[in-house]
């Protein structure tokens, strides 16, 4: 298979999606039987200047969008923020519908093609490539694993299975 930009970024996040709501049900789950209140949950950080667990999902899905930017194609509408764990999940689910929409031919061959974001509340623009592969991809991963991080410090049982998410075969 050739690696380009729809192979090398869409199924990765498509796989880290699905690793993120197993994670997040089975938080859900262990929420239920330690009689938490699941907006405490959802508020968790790591440390006081990090962004919460419901913001570390939401900036999965924002940055996993990043395939629309390249595409030329709108975002789809989400909230900005999400109240409960279902509301998570659809956030997730409206995420992954819609990158499964994308087709290849929609990405491929615009590596070259600018890309504007905003950052730091700034418009930066870039080349889709090094957008997809070198900024989003990153932002992907690390808000997806920091919301583990998040989960696994309150006990609950995820490993990195779970994570990991359905693997292609």
């Amino acid at each position: 298979m050739t690696i380009s930009l729809y192979t090398g970024f869409v199924p990765v996040c498509l796989q880290l999606l699905s690793g993120l709501k197993t994670v997040l049900q089975k938080a859900e789950a262990h929420t239920t039987e330690q009689k938490w209140d699941p907006a405490v949950v959802l508020n968790l950080r790591l440390y006081p200047d990090m962004f919460t667990l419901e913001r570390q999902v939401r900036q999965v899905c924002n940055h996993s969008l990043g395939a629309a930017r390249v595409a030329g194609v709108d975002l789809p509408s989400l909230p900005d923020q999400d109240n409960s764990f279902a509301e998570m999940y659809s956030r997730i689910d409206k995420t992954v519908d819609f990158l499964k929409g994308l087709r290849p031919n929609q990405l491929d061959g615009k590596d070259d093609t600018d890309v504007t974001v905003p950052m730091g509340g700034q418009p930066r623009t870039m080349k889709a490539q090094n957008y997809l592969y070198h900024f989003a991809m990153l932002q992907v991963g690390f808000h997806s694993t920091t919301a583990y991080d998040i989960l696994r410090s309150v006990g609950v049982n995820i490993g990195k299975r779970d994570y990991l998410g359905q693997m292609p075969s």
